[in-house]
Order: C-alpha cells, then structure tokens, then sequence
C-alpha cells in the first residue's frame, strides 16, 4: 500500500509564520555583547548569525529592532559576538531571559581593545566586531559588521546548538569522522569530478 500524501498548506506571501521552518534549521548560539555609554554591559542571546564574506571579514547579526542591546550596539558601533560552547546552556538561557543581572551570573572579562564583554567561561570563541551597515526588516534589524580580532578559548567544549526549540550538544549530535570536506560550489561555478 502506498504511503498517504501529504499535503502541504499554502499560506498567501508575506502572512506565513516562518517560526517552524526556522525551527528546523538547527544553528549555533552566539550572545552579542556592547557596552553603553555609561561602560555598563549589554548582552543579548542570538542565533541569528551568518558570515557575509571572507575578505574583508563581515557577519551579520539580526536582531529585534526594540532590543536594548541593538541600540547600545548602533550607539557605540561596535559589538562581541561570543559562540557558546555546549556546556553553557544556562548562560544561554540567562541572556534570553531579559534579567537585570545577567552579567553578574556569568564569568566575562573586557581585553584590551576588545569591542564588548567576552564571556571567557562559556564561549569557545569570540569575535570583536564593528558596525559597518543595518538594514531594517520588518520587527528585526540586520547588522552588518566587520571582524576586526577573533579569540579561540584552547581546551574548550564544542559548539551548543538550537533547532526545534531545544538544545543540542556538538559532541553527541556529531557522527564519526566525515571525509574532508568538499567545497560548496557557488552558482554558476563549474564542477569538476573526482
């Protein structure tokens, strides 16, 4: 007998909750951190993270355009992207949180010419980064910034990861050793067989 169809419900463009597909596309966990005017500290949980280009070095970030940690980011114009590793789900959760405190709940340190806090207990690496251009969105902002330092932690865990409203750890999520990995062809460029 053959398996039953499934049929997928349309939604109109621009009235589609895109919250399950981004729910299915598992990614790292950075926490962005600023310091205002005042030097006080500013952080916020995001998963919302991707390279731009490699040269010269650009992420962007996208971030709900009230966000208090996006106006201290924009007025100071620049900002620490810090990875969490898989054992820092709790700072994770308090930088989510929205709580006063969350600075005092977690380890962090502001090196020399550092652009914002580096959480030195929970991230396994950190990139200074200054404001080059945003877009607004709709309710989030896009902010697109250089790298201008990164700092890999030795010794630390693997990636946390986030997908389908949950956590994952790197280390049990990872398979055996893959073969090297093959370069991702870009449109347009040829293919060239093994």
């Amino acid at each position: 007998m053959p398996a039953p169809a499934h049929h997928p419900t349309a939604v109109e463009a621009g009235t589609a909750d895109i919250r399950p597909l981004m729910a299915g596309f598992p990614s790292g966990v950075s926490v962005l951190t600023a310091l205002d005017e005042d030097a006080a500290p500013r952080g916020m949980t995001c998963s919302s993270l991707a390279s731009v280009a490699l040269s010269p070095p650009t992420l962007v970030v996208c971030v709900r355009t009230a966000s208090p940690t996006l106006d201290t980011i924009l007025a100071g114009g620049q900002f620490a992207v810090n990875l969490l590793h898989e054992d820092a789900r709790d700072a994770s959760q308090v930088f989510a949180s929205g709580s006063d405190d969350r600075f005092e709940r977690v380890e962090w340190r502001l090196p020399l010419g550092a652009s914002g806090p580096h959480l030195t207990a929970d991230a396994h690496a950190t990139a200074d980064c200054e404001v080059v251009r945003t877009v607004e969105m709709g309710d989030h902002t896009a902010v697109f910034a250089g790298v201008r330092r990164v700092t890999l932690r030795e010794n630390a865990a693997p990636p946390l990861l986030y997908g389908r409203r949950r956590y994952a750890r790197w280390s049990d999520a990872a398979v055996s050793p893959d073969p090297p990995a093959q370069p991702i062809p870009t449109e347009g460029a040829a293919r060239v067989r093994p």
